[in-house]
């Protein structure tokens, strides 16, 4: 039976089924994408080609998607396929036609070589994800907490890594003073903070703490043939720091739940998540990490959202989040040591079985291209699993080169908007100018304070050569001119400027 685009208005085909399917295919149903979903199995079992094939699937459908590159392997969405012979054969297996495609795709990189640059500020990711980039234990993320409540109460804006030091010293510095109002504030939690700051930084982490921040709008995108833009992660560098790597995902899911608006079943997606290596956002996560994660999860299907976790064997998973993943696709695994063994047994129970087979023997004989899959019927419920030869991708499947990789770049439709870096006014230029004016009667006495005022404000000197503490003088003086203006008219003119 042949397919033809007519057929998969509202499903995405994941690959053919032998036995007792009426029509022979297995589906994705597009109103349950955002019902989540997992592809799991050993290494070599076909997990990447899986996510490739359903992330083209979506893109056709209209639907956006991101996803994290960890080896490189899916950067050739954006080429057209080469027709491997393989896939050409799988493609007449199943009775369908192959056609080499392309997909709008749109790189990002947080250290902002192999992509657009994907950053975030300290404030927005907050202290509970920053406190598990850092490692810290539970007394450390206390003091972490009073950090973020200082900046926020003084007005202190921490956008990257200097400012983050500045309000810890600051901290530091006046400790017995905020002791009072928020309790014991040591100075070896503060060190150890700067320590792993220090830690961090060695890693390239300064580069994802910045400005222009990643507006999370950006990705969702629709090209002119009304296909979903690709947001592909380069992610090879950034698995070596994998809680940077874990807590940037988390910070995206959090930033989609708290910025999209409720809307409920769609019929599709607005937006589908694939998080590879998944095993590492649970890995030494907290109970009110882990409690976070579940109800990002579970609540932000209504906002239209999917997430599709990829990982070796689905007991990676905490049982509280494998739960909300309805859609499922299991590669092979191995079981060479009784632990394996009792993987593959999990594995094989959270299915609902089929009486052709037994299920735990099959994911040990699956060959490369296939899988055990089970999908959400239209009321939501699991399907019986079924094994099934994954349909053939049809772009590129591996890497690009650098030039095709820059020529995407150089035409993307966000070319310069996160390319440059702004070093805005932030906490690091507020406390410093606030020391700097502290120290002013100091080093000139009365006079010399009132001769920088009067420089200030009638605007002797060159603009750019003042320091913050000057710059912020000018702004008083501003302003208090302002005030006394306003005072004068009201006098003159009885009132009537009120």
């Amino acid at each position: 039976m042949s397919l033809v685009s007519g057929d998969l208005m509202d499903k995405i085909l994941i690959g053919g089924v032998s036995g007792e399917k009426e029509d022979g295919y297995q589906y994705l149903k597009l109103a349950m994408g955002n019902r989540h979903g997992l592809i799991s199995g050993a290494t070599g079992g076909g997990k990447t080609v899986t996510l490739q094939l359903m992330a083209e699937g979506f893109s056709n459908a209209g639907v956006p998607v991101f996803l994290t590159d960890i080896k490189g392997d899916l950067a050739g969405l954006s080429q057209p396929g080469d027709s491997k012979p393989a896939f050409i054969a799988r493609a007449n297996d199943l009775g369908i036609a192959y056609a080499p495609d392309r997909f709008p795709v749109v790189y990002w990189d947080v250290f902002g070589e192999q992509g657009h640059s994907a950053r975030s500020t300290i404030s927005q990711m907050g202290p509970l994800l920053l406190a598990r980039i850092l490692d810290l234990n539970d007394t450390q993320e206390g003091v972490l907490n009073i950090i973020f409540k200082v900046a926020d109460e003084q007005g202190l804006l921490l956008i990257d890594f200097k400012d983050l030091r500045s309000v810890i010293n600051y901290v530091g510095k006046n400790a017995p003073e905020l002791r009072q109002k928020y309790g014991a504030i040591s100075s070896a939690s503060l060190n150890a903070i700067q320590r792993q700051l220090l830690v961090l930084e060695s890693q390239g982490a300064e580069n994802f703490f910045g400005e222009p921040a990643l507006e999370i709008s950006d990705f969702i995108k629709i090209d002119r043939e009304h296909r979903g833009v690709i947001n592909i992660l380069s992610a090879e560098r950034l698995m070596r720091s994998p809680r940077l790597y874990a807590a940037f995902l988390l910070w995206m899911l959090s930033e989609l739940f708290e910025t999209l608006p409720e809307v409920g079943d769609l019929e599709r997606p607005k937006l589908v998540f694939f998080f590879d290596e998944a095993h590492l956002l649970f890995d030494g996560a907290t109970k009110a990490l882990l409690g976070a994660i579940e109800q990002v999860v579970r609540l932000i299907r209504s906002k239209g959202v999917g997430v599709y976790f990829i990982t070796q064997n689905p007991t990676d998973v905490p049982d509280v989040i494998l739960g909300q993943l309805g859609n499922r696709v299991q590669h092979a695994l191995r079981a060479f040591t009784p632990r394996d063994q009792k993987a593959v047994r999990a594995a094989a129970e959270t299915f609902r079985q089929n009486p052709s087979f037994k299920t735990a023997e099959a994911i040990l004989s699956l060959g490369v291209g296939e899988a055990l899959v089970s999908m959400l019927d239209q009321k939501g419920a699991p399907e019986i699993v079924n094994r099934v030869l994954i349909s053939a991708p049809t772009a590129r499947v591996g890497s690009v080169s650098a030039d095709e990789r820059a020529a995407s770049l150089k035409t993307s439709w966000l070319s310069g908007k996160y390319d440059h870096r702004i070093d805005r006014e932030s906490a690091f230029e507020n406390l410093r100018a606030r020391e700097e004016t502290q120290q002013a009667p100091a080093k000139g006495g009365l006079l010399g304070t009132m001769g920088v005022l009067v420089d200030i404000f009638f605007g002797r000197g060159d603009r750019k050569r003042m320091s913050p503490a000057e710059l912020a003088m000018r702004s008083a003086a501003r302003s208090a001119g302002s005030h006394i203006a306003k005072k004068i008219l009201r006098g003159v003119l009885g009132g009537i400027s009120k």
